[in-house]
């Protein structure tokens, strides 16, 4: 890594132009069908909070598509119509959104970011393009066949690893080709810094299919016994988030935050100790979602150390992102890219010491089991992960197509759709879930009464999804008008406003 400067020695525009021309194909099919995975994760997910409080919505097929499978007999079985008209029900659709946005959209954006990251600091072309481009198209095919099993109930039931093992084989096969592809690229890189935001991709590269392969064979195959089950579900599920969609995330806010300001990173020695330290604690953690558990204590208590200790990387990448942009918070009024990667820098900070809290006992027992965890996660994914994919892409693209964002006001209205759905729907979630877990510890309300009560807060929870969802489509258009060519062909990049002349 390096002190002096936050980007590699690359003055040569062509042999940049030559490096993103080698990303342009399997970069753009990561990019194109992980936002297609966004919006479809998008509806499974209003569907699944509008079930909240109005279980009765969309529970079958509408008549005129059943009148119209029904003529289309026997092409189409009359068991196949019943099993779709059994995929709307909130058991099939909530799992559907959670595995097309963990699989299909954050992590087929992480690895567009990362294929195109790597490139760029290696220095190198990506060679055989056509190769991870197939990787991507295996990759797709994986997520599209694990989620159809979902929802013709053929899901596993095991939380995060719901894909059955014939869709987990093809993910396994897809990332196997697209890390050998990133590794070659490392390895190949001309002379010079690594930095760290290599660091991390490198660190995510391996530590993913190490969870992910660990998770599926003692679960689904080499099942273990018991509340053991339990605590390797939790400790996958939780290191899914913080050693493959974070450190992703983080190489993605060391790269872009320097880059845009045009300064480096602040500290050599805090950027290792970040890293360091959260390869050392984080996969620790998970346990203390099982505080009360029937788990030997000592387990317990290790992931709540483990957890607590996970204050020190946070505070330390904090403080370097802070001192980084320190005297240049002012770009933040007109770089798109930089707003959306410093919201989700802090949204990081925010996310991780709240995840720290959510172990110690206290206030776990009333936490768990309600809407606070499920705020918690979704500060974790979204408003740190998701913001700075979104931020990512908007610098990338235009270097990928030949052509700038058609319109600042779009940019807009993604940026303040999303950054208030989530910021409200985080809130939403932490106080009803507060006042959920308060009254499930008090024996004398009913727990009938207590649906009552934070019934409103389902309603609101899917309003701010609407906010959300306003976003998305935005975003997808505005991508769309970009593969199609219709971007800004003249002029600078596309900026909410220009910033004064000195």
């Amino acid at each position: 890594m390096s002190t002096s400067s936050p980007l590699p020695d690359l003055n040569d525009a062509a042999d940049r132009s030559a490096i993103d021309a080698s990303c342009r194909l399997p970069v753009l099919t990561f990019f194109a069908t992980a936002i297609l995975w966004l919006l479809i994760g998008t509806i499974f997910a209003l569907l699944a909070s509008v079930k909240l409080h109005n279980p009765q919505f969309v529970t079958e097929l509408p008549p005129g598509v059943t009148w119209v499978l029904n003529q289309l007999y026997p092409a189409v079985p009359a068991n196949i119509v019943d099993a779709l008209n059994g995929s709307l029900t909130f058991g099939r659709v909530r799992p559907a959104h959670l595995n097309t946005v963990a699989y299909g959209w954050a992590s087929t954006a992480a690895i567009g970011v990362g294929i195109w990251l790597m490139a760029r600091l290696c220095r190198v072309q990506l060679r055989h393009p056509g190769f991870v481009t197939a990787a991507g198209v295996i990759w797709n095919l994986g997520v599209l066949l694990g989620t159809g099993a979902i929802l013709f109930g053929e899901s596993t039931g095991v939380e995060w690893l719901e894909y059955p093992p014939y869709a987990t084989f093809l993910l396994f096969i897809a990332y196997a080709m697209i890390s050998v592809w990133a590794v070659d690229m490392f390895v190949h890189r001309r002379p010079g810094h690594v930095y760290v935001s290599q660091w991390y991709i490198m660190a995510a590269l391996f530590w993913f299919p190490w969870l992910y392969a660990t998770a599926n064979i003692l679960i689904h195959h080499q099942e273990v016994q018991g509340s053991a089950s339990a605590i390797i579900n939790w400790w996958y599920g939780h290191n899914a988030l913080g050693l493959w969609f974070t450190p992703i995330g983080l190489a993605a806010a060391y790269y872009f935050i320097p880059k845009v300001i045009g300064r480096p990173v602040h500290s050599y020695y805090l950027s290792a100790f970040g890293f360091w330290s959260l390869a050392l604690f984080y996969s620790w953690n998970g346990g203390h979602h099982l505080i009360g558990g029937p788990l030997p204590a000592w387990v317990i208590t290790a992931s709540i150390v483990a957890s607590v200790m996970m204050i020190i990387p946070v505070v330390v990448t904090a403080i370097n992102h802070h001192m980084t942009m320190r005297g240049n918070f002012h770009v933040l009024e007109y770089s798109p890219t930089l707003r959306f990667v410093v919201f989700g820098a802090m949204s990081y900070t925010l996310a991780s010491l709240q995840g720290s809290s959510m172990a110690i006992r206290s206030l776990n027992t009333v936490t768990h089991f309600t809407d606070y965890t499920i705020g918690h996660s979704h500060l974790g994914l979204y408003a740190f992960f998701t913001m700075i994919m979104f931020g990512s892409i908007y610098y990338i693209v235009p270097r990928l197509v030949g052509s700038e964002w058609r319109s600042a006001t779009l940019i807009k209205i993604h940026f303040w759709s999303c950054a208030y759905g989530i910021v409200l729907m985080v809130l939403v979630l932490t106080v009803g879930g507060l006042m959920q877990g308060l009254m499930m510890r008090d024996a004398s309300i009913g727990f009938d009464k207590i649906v009552e009560n934070i019934a409103v807060y389902k309603v609101f929870r899917s309003v701010t999804g609407v906010l959300l969802t306003v976003g998305h489509v935005v975003f997808a258009f505005h991508f769309l008008l970009m593969i199609l060519g219709m971007g800004r062909a003249v002029g600078g990049p596309t900026l909410f406003r220009h910033p004064a002349k000195p």
